[in-house]
């Protein structure tokens, strides 16, 4: 299924690998043949959390999911096989992470999602030039600082940076062996970019690889990054590179409507692309709403920014496991 138009990166099976040794998650990846053909896929993560309760989500931790087929015989195989599941395991919600409200009978959390996605510019210079006026001002700042980016051969200067950025956000951070794992199961697939600035890294981001795209997955950057404008700096190394490669669509990945992120990316002139998520509900059930912009979540949000960094990279993983 790799050629289907509607295949992602996180429907590759290697994340059924990831997600059981990262997370202990028992995985369900459900495959539609025909004729011993493949006619379709269906990845599904069982998410048993004591704070969050139990999901089957396709798929977790990941942008995109749902069932993806050659023909709506097998679309409608692989949705029956994932509500049988449902009901197998007993868990009381099913997700999927989809671009449409395609299930008209399915409960949808619209609103809260977009991507960003555009093709690149074959050349470095149009790539430049087709960032809007400000924004290419702030990565020429970055440039100015003669701020440095390298390919980083392990994962340490990234997780140092990246645990302190989404502590200063307010969210919890995952495990460094998660990481580790991510680069294991896609080593062809993947690189770290890091950006520093007299020697020391200041900001960093896992890049993953599919087909002509270049996903910017897990990224950002400490407290001194904002003022050497390092971030955007470190996008457009990104960029650059995988323009160099011969990559043919930047992925800037999915953010909150509403959120310092979604405008970062809008400023870059990707254009939002709404996400919706579908639901099956058990009887009484009503969408989980995990979103940290939950008012209801926003006392335990503030609370984690002021949290020593031991302490919040020590419980993070505990804790982030069990969102999906």
């Amino acid at each position: 299924m790799l050629a289907h138009p509607g295949g992602t990166f996180f429907h590759l099976a290697g994340w059924k690998r990831v997600i059981e040794r990262a997370f202990r998650h028992p995985t369900h990846y459900l495959v539609s043949e025909r004729s011993g053909i493949v006619t379709g896929v269906l990845p599904l993560t069982h998410v048993k959390s004591l704070l969050f309760g139990s999901s089957l989500i396709s798929n977790a931790f990941a942008v995109h999911g749902g069932p993806i087929a050659a023909d709506d015989d097998s679309l409608r195989a692989l949705e029956g096989e994932a509500v049988r599941l449902m009901g197998v395991l007993g868990v009381p919600v099913l997700e999927f992470r989809d671009f449409s409200a395609a299930r008209s009978d399915w409960p949808s959390k619209r609103g809260l999602y977009a991507i960003f996605r555009r093709e690149l510019a074959p050349t470095v210079e149009r790539n430049m030039m087709a960032i809007p006026r400000k924004q290419r001002a702030m990565v020429r700042k970055g440039i100015r600082h003669e701020l440095r980016s390298e390919i980083d051969d392990g994962i340490d200067r990234l997780y140092r940076v990246y645990a302190e950025s989404v502590r200063n956000l307010g969210t919890p951070v995952f495990a460094k062996s998660y990481f580790s794992i991510l680069r294991e199961e896609f080593s062809s697939t993947s690189d770290v970019i890091t950006v520093s600035c007299d020697g020391k890294a200041i900001a960093s981001v896992l890049n993953f690889y599919f087909r002509d795209e270049v996903l910017p997955f897990y990224g950002g950057g400490v407290a001194a990054a904002r003022q050497l404008a390092a971030n955007d700096f470190m996008y457009w190394e990104v960029m650059r590179r995988a323009c160099e490669r011969g990559y043919r669509v930047f992925d800037f990945g999915r953010s909150k409507v509403g959120t310092g992120s979604y405008a970062f990316k809008c400023n870059w002139g990707f254009d939002p692309t709404p996400l919706t998520y579908q639901f099956r509900l058990a009887g009484g059930r009503s969408i989980p709403d995990l979103n940290p912009l939950n008012p209801k979540l926003a006392m335990l949000v503030a609370a984690w920014k002021r949290l020593p960094l031991a302490v919040a990279t020590r419980l993070g993983p505990l804790i982030v496991k069990g969102i999906g």
